[in-house]
């Protein structure tokens, strides 16, 4: 037995985490714990042993996967059964009983479970394993303690570290044996909002009576929000009923008497008082808490402290200074954990500093806003693009005391760089960009393909050069920002004088050299390959319900009548577009061409809903769109008072921006196109490395950054536990949402839209492609799985490119993620689909079924019903 005075970090194996907490917390000065002691893991281990048969179980329980409930119901019941029935050894009960008399032997004890992987820094298995309150009596304890361990076998445990990847065997139980706490009032304390991951904002839910009825959610609590010692926001729930202690031990339900059901269990000054005491433990443990209090009187008792696993972390830094982090993921609209070589490689590929956080990347821009120059050029920029982290940043400046302000000579320079050298309205400087990157990329496959070891790890490292020279060529960039400040120019200067609203959406359509929306018209060119021969329709539709895998089904194809036509159509689709794929600016991500069954249920619907010849006719279609808009335009503006000039004016911008806004997407095209290329050359080496015996498997290369890759190759070693827990480490990642904007002190800011010209239940995004349009939504997190039909509206977290095929059967989008220069937003003006992004919550906020109304004009989404 340990009594928690003896306890500290040091002993995590003898008592657990809750036991070790519990022990940190009780040698923090003014922090009340009830007093108690811990049964060891060694006791467990004594008592387990004696049980030969739970062994051979455990055997077994090894083998089961997370998704056999049935083995796993089985089999943590047999266990559990024998771990309750055991004999203790003499001496165990004797010090166990010893102990529980030191408390007072009929003193009521609250007995809880204590696993060594349980309030873990990364797992917590909150509420996995089981504790009793109010047992009264040694004997009673000792029943409890064995059915504490016993809990380290029930089926939600057992599944729990089956998903979370720890082993049974390794896995111990120590029980803690606590004074109970009668109190008027209990609850849970977060030092930090576990839903935002805002460090500086602290939530307390609170009820009556024991803290068991908001656990068990018989109740639900009132819930306070504290911020700089200030309770900004109180929500007072009717609590109808408590959980209280029984006379003759254990508990029960109670009612609360009427005129208290309604009255908040804690005054503001408690709530302030008791979240100043979970500072203190968090600032003990370096890391916000999840803090279980009871109140008893005016005295407040902390019963148990774990880390809130579930935050977003804050990227590291290495000194004192305070950072402003803006995500880089919403910007490339991949918002998705990333893998250890993707992060690395993008970060070979980027000029600019990034700082890595929870699988994401940030880019930090306190120096920016540090000078009004940088501040300007930057909210500025990210007005027209993002007006949620424009108003997240706004609201770190208004605070006044967090930015250190530099005089604006400092060599601090704005996120979007040196503004663009003017340049030419020439069609030709699209086409010679876009030839001499092809040119680029067919050189790199030619001198790749015979490369291997220590060669192919340094080639790939020198081409990276090659790939910043060409993706950062000084005319490319000239060329894209042309066309979107084209776009800015129209919408501002046709706004002010003719009253239209994003005039440039319909002046957009159909633009010339835009690979991304070509790579959606080109789906529908394939689908009419196919469409007329039914028995190649029916074998793609079973491949789709059948759920396979791989691309073995195009050489199946060859079979069947019309099946060669349909398997070249498809194979020249993947020669063009095979390397993209979602979230393809991590280089691990499984490509169409590695995986071409994804792009079927989009082919399938446009086999459906659309006749042959659609994908010409559809671009016909938006190009003449975007001509009559014009003459209407111009027509309309040489009315005016000095008509001419500004008619002039605007013609020379609509010629630029036709010229220029679908180049928009090739860089990105190019640099993905070469991505492919290094992933195929480097997952050949990785099989070498398998067949050497140095990896366990191919994709553990994905796991290694690109400077330990190129390492292992040429050592031929690699640290197999790096890998492992760097896998484990992207599960928990997968988990997590980014925030926008984070600041070095862990305050997440999500940013409002300043407006109020949307309705009542409305929810406010960003315009970006004009337009109304009313129709059923699909919910749709993988494209894969995606069952659209021509009149729906797309509802999704974010898009890129690779979601391009979708928009050709929908008549509207909506996404979480996104801006007014992102992928999604610039198809979604070409193809004329009404548009809002930034739409928080969207996937969860808009069922899937349900009947929308998209204003992509005005920038809401009204839900029908």
């Amino acid at each position: 037995m340990l009594g928690f005075e003896q306890i500290d970090s040091t002993n995590a194996a003898d008592v657990g985490g809750k036991g070790v907490n519990l022990g940190e917390i009780s040698r923090i000065a003014g922090i009340r714990v009830p007093d108690g002691f811990c049964v060891t893991t060694d006791a467990f281990q004594r008592v387990v042993a004696g049980a030969p048969s739970i062994d051979a179980q455990l055997d077994l329980l090894s083998r089961v996967t997370p998704d056999d409930h049935a083995a796993i119901r089985t089999l943590s019941a047999d266990i559990r059964r024998v771990v309750e029935g055991v004999t203790m050894p003499d001496d165990l009960v004797a010090t166990i009983s010893e102990s529980v008399a030191r408390l007072g032997a009929r003193v009521p004890c609250a007995v809880r479970s204590s696993a060594t992987a349980e309030d873990l820094p990364t797992a917590s298995f909150a509420g996995q394993q089981d504790s009793y309150l109010n047992v009264v009596g040694p004997a009673e304890v000792l029943r409890h303690v064995r059915r504490c361990w016993a809990s380290l076998f029930t089926e939600r445990a057992v599944t729990y570290r089956c998903r979370n990847g720890f082993d049974h065997r390794k896995v111990r139980m120590a029980v803690v044996v606590q004074r109970m706490v009668f109190p008027d009032a209990a609850g849970i304390l977060f030092t930090a909002d576990p839903v935002t991951s805002n460090r500086k904002v602290a939530t307390v839910e609170a009820g009556w009576g024991l803290g068991e009825a908001l656990v068990s959610g018989l109740v639900t609590g009132d819930v306070f929000t504290v911020r700089d010692d200030q309770v900004v926001t109180t929500a007072v729930a009717a609590k109808p009923r408590s959980v209280q202690a029984s006379p003759g031990g254990g508990t029960q339900e109670a009612p609360v008497e009427p005129r208290r059901q309604t009255q908040p269990a804690l005054t503001d000054a408690q709530v302030v008082r008791l979240v100043r005491l979970g500072r203190r433990i968090e600032a003990h443990f370096g890391r916000p808490q999840d803090i279980e209090w009871c109140l008893v009187g005016d005295d407040f008792h902390i019963v148990q402290s774990r880390p809130i696993t579930t935050l977003f972390p804050v990227p590291a830094a290495d000194d004192q200074e305070n950072h402003v982090y803006v995500s880089v993921g919403h910007q490339q609209m991949m918002t998705d954990a990333m893998k250890p070589l993707g992060l690395s490689l993008w970060q070979l590929t980027t000029p600019r500093p990034m700082h890595e956080a929870g699988g994401r990347l940030f880019v930090d821009v306190a120096p920016v806003l540090a000078t009004s120059a940088g501040r300007a050029s930057l909210l500025g920029t990210m007005g027209n693009s993002d007006p949620l982290v424009r108003d997240a940043l706004q609201a770190v400046l208004d605070r006044g005391d967090f930015i250190r302000t530099l005089p604006d000579e400092d060599p601090g320079t704005a996120l979007a760089g040196d503004p663009p050298a003017p340049i030419e309205t020439d069609p030709a400087i699209v086409t010679r960009l876009i030839r001499n990157s092809q040119a680029s990329v067919a050189a790199l496959r030619r001198e790749i393909q015979d490369l291997s070891g220590p060669a192919l790890l340094d080639f790939i490292l020198a081409d990276i050069a090659e790939l910043k020279r060409v993706l950062f060529d000084p005319q490319s960039f000239q060329a894209i920002m042309a066309g979107m400040e084209a776009t800015w120019w129209l919408n501002d200067n046709l706004g002010a004088w003719l009253g239209e609203k994003n005039a440039a959406d319909a002046l957009t359509q159909s633009v010339p050299h835009n690979v991304t929306s070509e790579m959606g018209l080109a789906l529908l060119d394939v689908a009419d390959a196919i469409r007329p021969h039914a028995d190649v329709v029916a074998f793609l539709q079973r491949v789709v319900d059948e759920g396979r895998e791989g691309d073995g089904f195009l050489d199946e194809l060859a079979g069947l009548p019309g099946g060669r036509e349909a398997r070249d159509a498809i194979r020249g689709y993947l020669d063009e577009y095979g390397m993209r794929c979602a979230g393809e600016i991590d280089i691990t991500r499984t490509r169409w061409s590695e995986r071409p069954v994804t792009l079927l249920p989009a082919l399938l619907g446009d086999i459906k809903g659309f006749e042959p010849g659609a994908g010409k006719r559809r671009f016909e279609q938006g190009r003449e769109e975007s001509r009559r808009k014009e003459r209407d335009l111009l027509t309309r503006l040489r009315a005016l008072p000095d008509g001419e000039r500004k008619a002039e004016e605007t013609k020379r911008m609509i010629d630029r921006v036709r010229t220029f806004a679908g180049y928009r997407e090739y860089p990105k095209y190019g640099m993905v196109s070469r991505y492919f290329v290094y992933k195929q050359a480097l997952l050949r080496e990785a099989d070498r490395l398998v067949r050497s015996g140095v990896l366990r498997e191919k994709e553990d290369v994905f796991f290694l950054r690109f400077q330990e890759l190129r390492e292992v190759v040429r050592t031929g070693e690699v640290d197999a536990e790096l890998v492992l827990g760097r896998r484990e480490a992207f599960r928990s990642y997968e988990a997590l949402t980014p925030p926008r904007v984070i600041t070095s002190d862990g305050e997440v800011l999500t940013g409002r839209y300043r407006r109020d010209d949307a309705p009542p239940g409305a929810l406010a995004g960003l315009p970006v492609s004009a337009g109304t349009v009313e129709g059923r939504a699909r919910v749709v997190l993988d494209m894969a799985r995606a069952d659209l039909e021509p009149g729906d509206i797309l509802v999704t977290a974010y898009t890129d490119p690779s979601w391009t095929p979708l928009f050709v059967s929908v008549a509207g989008l909506v996404t979480e993620v996104g801006g007014l220069m992102t992928h999604g937003a610039v198809i979604a003006r070409e193809y004329g689909l009404p548009a809002v992004v930034g739409v928080e919550q969207a996937t969860r906020l808009i069922r899937d079924g349900q009947r929308i109304r998209v204003h992509g004009t005005d920038g809401y989404v009204e839900i029908l019903g």
